[in-house]
């Protein structure tokens, strides 16, 4: 199907326009930008230099990608924002390129960006989590698949988040986040195993046990978190969960949230 451009938006000639693409007034699309098929982009949008776009992606009034890195080492090199097919970008999200030469802000598929979210340079996000309203992630961050934010959440600088965990309204945190688990409160602590959100993933009910046995060891043992990780390895049954589990923690650099 052909595109449907208005005549008020502002197109950059070197931009790279897939099929069925929607462009409303008004908006603004500069050089060297990529655009794949069923794209929606909504009135008053600006899409800079350096973005790639996937496929079905829907970005909506005020939206910034590509903005330049709030990033004091940031000295003008080309780096770029890419983002995969299907996600819901609402109104004034902000999403900065990466700082350094050769370097992606990353955004996978099926994410959904409430109003107010500002993703910052060189974070790295998996696929189908939820960011809610007013959300702040800063820089250098890793989000798994399947992850939920509430709304006002602030993730500090070099920090990760694991698959299916959740974050509570409000929380701001400087530690990694475990996958499969709640999290919520100032200072930020493990409240309990996501259930909801490894019930809807189809993990099976055996294996959920087996997720809050392994954490039961993490933060209600006597022993530190490496050593609960070996008591993992020996006591609870191997699943590419638990695999999960152990391997996030054994990667972690900014150590892992503690227990309520």
């Amino acid at each position: 199907m052909a595109n449907q451009i208005s005549e008020k938006a502002m197109v950059s000639p070197k931009a790279k326009i897939g099929d069925n693409v929607k462009i409303f007034p008004f908006a603004y699309i500069e050089d060297y930008v990529e655009i794949g098929d069923n794209c929606i982009i909504f009135p008053f949008v600006s899409i800079l230099s350096g973005t790639k776009m996937g496929k079905g992606n829907k970005v909506h009034q005020g939206a910034v990608l590509a903005a330049l890195p709030q990033d004091f080492e940031f000295r003008g090199e080309r780096t770029e924002l890419i983002i995969g097919d299907n996600n819901i970008i609402r109104e004034n999200v902000v999403i900065n390129r990466a700082t350094h030469e050769g370097g992606q802000t990353v955004i996978g598929n099926d994410n959904f960006l409430m109003e107010g979210v500002h993703i910052s340079h060189d974070t790295k996000v998996g696929d189908s989590n939820v960011f809610g309203y007013g959300t702040k992630i800063a820089g250098d961050c890793e989000i798994g698949n399947g992850v939920i934010f509430s709304s006002s959440v602030i993730e500090n600088a070099k920090t990760r988040v694991g698959d299916l965990a959740m974050v509570q309204a409000g929380t701001s945190f400087s530690k990694d986040v475990p996958p499969y688990i709640v999290a919520g409160g100032n200072p930020v602590a493990y409240g309990g195993p996501n259930n909801t959100m490894m019930t809807a993933w189809k993990v099976d009910e055996k294996v959920q046990k087996h997720v809050a046995n392994a954490y039961r060891l993490v933060f209600h043992g006597q022993n530190s978190v490496f050593d609960s990780v070996i008591q993992i390895n020996d006591q609870v049954p191997d699943s590419p969960e638990i695999r999960n589990i152990v391997d996030f923690i054994k990667g972690t650099k900014a150590g892992i949230i503690t227990k309520m």
